[in-house]
């Protein structure tokens, strides 16, 4: 007898890959943790960081809910293809706690932040294993009144 196939479906992954980020929304760090695989990999390319593992990525996710404790995405287009999945969001939040950079904390200027960004998710099975997010931080800087 042949194995059944577990492919996903394109809406499938779809909601697999949107499903940490869903999980950011509600600042619900369980249910992110549960969409992501153990071995998770977060690329952050504006900021040049990439992390490895489920707590690391939450603790850089919990550092942005801290500058911006209302930030979201909305979805804008998501496609589908292979394992991968390309979504096109859009971040809003307000920047009311210390914002976390390489040169030391900015602290909170009460601003809102609008950007788009562009998210590569590599999924396995029914759970997100790379993430590698694409956002412009000097629009996000302008936006502060920062740059």
């Amino acid at each position: 007898m042949a194995a059944q196939s577990t492919k996903l479906s394109p809406s499938q992954l779809i909601a697999v890959a949107k499903a940490p980020l869903l999980a950011y929304n509600e600042k619900n760090w369980g249910a992110v943790k549960a969409s992501i695989t153990p071995d998770f990999v977060y690329d952050e390319i504006a900021t040049h960081r990439k992390v490895h593992g489920a707590d690391q990525v939450i603790g850089v996710w919990q550092g942005w809910a801290a500058a911006f404790p209302d930030s979201k995405a909305t979805f804008n287009s998501a496609q589908a293809s292979g394992d991968n999945v390309v979504l096109e969001v859009t971040w809003q939040g307000t920047h009311q706690g210390p914002l976390q950079t390489p040169k030391g904390a900015i602290p909170a200027t009460g601003k809102r932040i609008d950007i788009r960004a562009c998210i590569v998710c590599e999924t396995a099975g029914e759970k997100a294993k790379v993430q590698r997010q694409y956002f412009d931080m000097a629009t996000m800087l302008q936006q502060l009144g920062i740059a």
